[in-house]
């Protein structure tokens, strides 16, 4: 299982709204808005990477409202 933070940046005033989206999306475990240089900060999980590039290219990142995202994996050094 891969597990990664997905940190999102969004339009002004949709944090709320995207996270109450995100939240909805099979794989997102949790989807939270924040304070800080990002808006929302979710919590996601998948079988393999590839899973989880399609998960936020071809689900996440088209949630309206959001204008930029970094996916951080987690590593277990």
């Amino acid at each position: 299982m891969v597990h990664a933070y997905i940190l999102i940046q969004t339009e002004v005033g949709k944090a709320a709204a995207v996270a109450a989206e995100i939240s909805g999306i099979p794989g997102v475990t949790t989807a939270e808005d924040v304070t800080g240089p990002y808006d929302v900060i979710v919590r996601a999980e998948s079988e393999t990477v590839d899973q989880l590039g399609q998960l936020v290219v071809a689900r996440i990142q088209n949630v309206e409202g959001i204008t930029r995202t970094l996916t951080c994996p987690v590593v277990h050094l």
